[in-house]
């Protein structure tokens, strides 16, 4: 099928209490493995892309690569621009096939986030791409994005009502408590799931989860047990990110735990089999490895047999 609306599947997610995973890609194993993961749980899916995404691997190669996979696709399958901040960028996303962008200023005041938000979406408006954006500020590192502790603060559920109202966004992205990366809390996690509660009975649309990857254990023990380090890594934990789904989350932003899976397994077959140096060899498991970890995020997040 060709690439399906991100607003069409984030309402029927808001409407039926899911989340639909967005996972980010960066080259063809990983895009197949979120492909394939979604397939086999019968799941929607988007497939979300960064401006250093779009750098690394050409605009034109991922949106070609993302449209053949959604021709070929069982399920539903959108495309979204995450962390937009260029609006070269975003403008050529909206124009050049995406089904949503996120116009990211939450680094702006209040009044500068509102305006720069607004002319997003009327820019995206005569294209029918749907628009997200992000209120409050997230600690941690994910890609170009780098937000110190001291600077991170919650959103205002006042203030995201207005802000909802004022730009016409069709998602919003609170912040409520997680990070960026795989070094998301330095003591007990904890979401502020009455802040999300209360932001979602006044916005009334979509809500997402940035920094939402769980950091699975396996994958750390894994990923030690073949020479990597990230001993300190913490991710939200699943019964934190069922409670946040349940109270009005439709959207989870999935990226640090694709990437430890890729690593994982490419350490792997470089550790156990030297002598291989066929790329087909090195990176296939670490496709399948992807898949697995698409399926256990779609069971999680309650996506898993909602493609149709």
């Amino acid at each position: 099928m060709a690439l399906t609306s991100t607003k069409e599947i984030l309402e029927k997610a808001h409407r039926e209490g899911y989340a639909v995973g967005a996972f980010n890609v960066n080259n063809m194993e990983i895009l197949q493995g979120v492909i394939e993961g979604s397939q086999e749980t019968s799941a929607p899916v988007i497939v979300a892309v960064t401006e250093g995404a779009i750098r690394y691997a050409g605009f034109d190669y991922l949106v070609a690569m993302v449209r053949v996979a959604a021709e070929e696709a069982s399920v539903p399958v959108a495309l979204h621009l995450d962390h937009g901040r260029d609006p070269g960028v975003i403008r050529r996303c909206i124009e050049g096939g995406f089904t949503s962008v996120m116009i990211d200023a939450s680094h702006m005041p209040f009044e500068e986030n509102l305006k720069a938000t607004k002319e997003v979406v009327e820019m995206a408006r005569p294209f029918g791409v749907s628009v997200e954006a992000e209120l409050g500020r997230l600690k941690g590192v994910e890609d170009l994005l780098s937000v110190k502790e001291r600077e991170a603060t919650l959103t205002d559920p006042e203030e995201a009502e207005r802000f909802v109202r004022e730009t016409g966004i069709d998602f919003l992205a609170p912040a409520i408590g997680t990070s960026h990366g795989a070094f998301k809390f330095k003591g007990k996690p904890k979401l502020d799931i009455d802040r999300l509660r209360e932001i979602k009975g006044r916005v009334g649309i979509p809500l997402v989860l940035h920094g939402a990857s769980t950091v699975p254990p396996w994958l750390l023990e894994l990923l030690h047990s073949y020479g990597g380090k990230l001993d300190e890594a913490k991710g939200v934990p699943p019964d934190q990110l069922r409670e946040a789904i349940a109270s009005g989350v439709n959207k989870v932003n999935t990226d640090t735990d694709l990437r430890l899976a890729f690593t994982v397994a490419v350490r792997k077959v470089l550790q156990e089999s030297p002598e291989v140096f066929d790329p087909r060899k090195i990176l296939g498991p670490a496709r399948d490895l992807i898949k697995r970890v698409v399926m256990e995020k779609n069971r999680l997040f309650g996506s898993a047999g909602k493609a149709s």
